[in-house]
């Protein structure tokens, strides 16, 4: 069995947060739909509130500060991406796009991306292909077919949550697919192959 990394973004601003919960029931069935595939996976979530003044600095300063820099480098290696943030007028939030803002612009290149959305009323659902996608699409990702967006009325949906659940499983099928069809994103470690002691020995021997 094979192991893959993926990384949750998430961009909820409150305790506890639908966003987050989105994010969450994302991953989990993206890990489901991996291990379908023989595939491991390896899951961390990032909460960006946790770094919304490392991010104002960055802005500022150009540099990627305390834990904001170790959030750069595990989005930036992982073999696939959930990008999940509250929709604000319209469109994504600020906190949200602030993060994608102070990455280098070719390090989501080719990266498999699932894009979500949380929001008050289903009216603002557009927002993933007016929003989410292109920004993505500029980043030259390469986003899953289908984006989840839930309203509040999906959460508490008589006997399940309005058709929620089969669009997670979709997408989350989506991802897995493109991700276990493509090689390890992370650089082989030098250390899980060492040289034998005897043979750099010989090699010394040799000059």
């Amino acid at each position: 069995m094979t192991t893959r990394t993926l990384t949750v973004v998430a961009a909820g601003l409150g305790v506890p947060s639908s966003t987050r919960l989105l994010a969450d029931r994302l991953a989990e069935a993206s890990a489901r739909a991996l291990d379908a595939q023989d595939v491991q996976v390896d899951t961390e979530v990032i909460e960006l509130r946790d770094h919304a003044r490392e991010l104002a600095d960055n802005l500022l300063t150009g540099f990627p500060a305390g834990g904001l820099r170790a959030a750069i480098d595990r989005v930036t290696a992982s073999d696939g991406l959930i990008a999940v943030t509250p929709i604000f007028t319209a469109s994504y939030s600020g906190l949200f796009k602030m993060f994608f803002d102070v990455l280098d612009s070719d390090a989501l290149t080719n990266l498999p991306v699932l894009i979500g959305a949380t929001g008050g009323t289903a009216r603002h659902s557009l927002a993933l292909d007016h929003a989410l996608r292109p920004m993505f699409g500029y980043l030259r990702s390469v986003v899953v077919p289908t984006g989840v967006y839930a309203a509040a009325e999906d959460w508490g949906a008589a006997g399940g949550d309005s058709g929620l659940a089969s669009r997670i499983d979709r997408a989350a099928g989506e991802l897995a697919g493109l991700i276990a069809g493509r090689p390890a994103a992370r650089p082989a470690d030098p250390f899980d192959d060492p040289v034998p002691f005897s043979q750099l020995l010989g090699r010394k021997e040799d000059r």
